[in-house]
């Protein structure tokens, strides 16, 4: 009887911390910005249940490229030919990254794939281990030995679990993930459903990140937004791990389910893969 009211004690104050700062002008701002987003969204959405957006594979040549393309071919052709991986979040399919996918090609990649689960999946583990098969596959067949993911959501902690908990840190360069609960969010006591448990704050899943993974290699870039509504508080969204390398990126005035969307955000996440080297800055 205690656990069940420590959870809805939790998730009342999750919307009591929500309700102080609801009035404020950057929230109503991005609440604006969102409700855009999210129009132009939801008549995209159907388009994502017909099937998966088709693979592009790499292209190493400079025939028929714009300037920004061939500047990252000739720059840098290890970063304009590493595959890229797109997971998006709960309940969402891959119509989510639309606009990422085009500015991320016109930049100059073009090896761009999908992974799509379904929103009745149960367990973020099993979903992480299907996540290593797809890109196992696309490393075999691409002839790369290593990949970034980028994941919006829920999709940024599946990818963080293959990579920290299954080894896909061998095969994952960059992780970049955005308004993903990397230390849970009190939202999630809202909903009794099996995969919302695991992103509470006090769940199995996160005392599993937070154990030790020494010598993990992949470059982990967070992004977080100060008015996120369903990362509850928004700081939950950073990394906060002593053996992963990251960099933590606050983006100001950005709805959780605008993040994929926004220029900026899309503009630093592309910028991040073409200098594969270099720290992004962080914020």
């Amino acid at each position: 009887m205690g656990s069940w009211q420590d959870e809805v004690r939790g998730a009342l104050d999750g919307l009591a911390y929500g309700a102080r700062s609801a009035l404020s002008p950057s929230v109503l701002h991005g609440a604006a910005v969102e409700l855009g987003w999210l129009t132009t969204h939801l008549a995209m959405y159907p388009l994502g249940l017909v099937g998966g957006a088709p693979a592009l594979p790499a292209r190493l040549n400079l025939a028929g490229l714009g300037p920004a393309q061939r500047g990252l071919l000739v720059s840098d052709i290890q970063a304009a030919g590493t595959p890229i991986l797109l997971a998006h979040g709960i309940i969402d399919n891959h119509t989510v990254f639309a606009m990422m996918r085009r500015q991320l090609v016109r930049r100059g990649f073009s090896s761009i794939h999908t992974f799509s689960y379904s929103p009745l999946t149960l367990d973020v583990r099993r979903t992480a281990e299907r996540m290593g098969r797809e890109i196992e596959a696309i490393c075999e067949a691409s002839g790369s030995d290593q990949i970034h993911v980028i994941g919006h959501s829920l999709g940024g902690l599946i990818a963080r679990y293959y990579i920290q908990r299954l080894g896909g840190d061998a095969r994952v360069h960059t992780c970049v993930t955005l308004g993903t609960p990397h230390q849970g969010t009190a939202a999630a006591k809202l909903l009794p459903w099996p995969l919302v448990k695991q992103v509470r704050p006090d769940s199995d899943l996160m005392a599993e990140l937070d154990e030790p993974a020494p010598d993990c290699r992949t470059r982990f870039v967070a992004f977080y937004s100060d008015v996120d509504q369903l990362i509850v508080p928004q700081r939950r969204a950073r990394i906060r791990h002593p053996d992963l390398v990251t960099s933590n990126v606050r983006v100001h005035g950005v709805g959780h389910l605008s993040l994929p969307f926004h220029g900026e955000v899309v503009h630093r996440i592309t910028g991040v893969l073409a200098h594969l080297d270099e720290e992004p800055r962080t914020a």
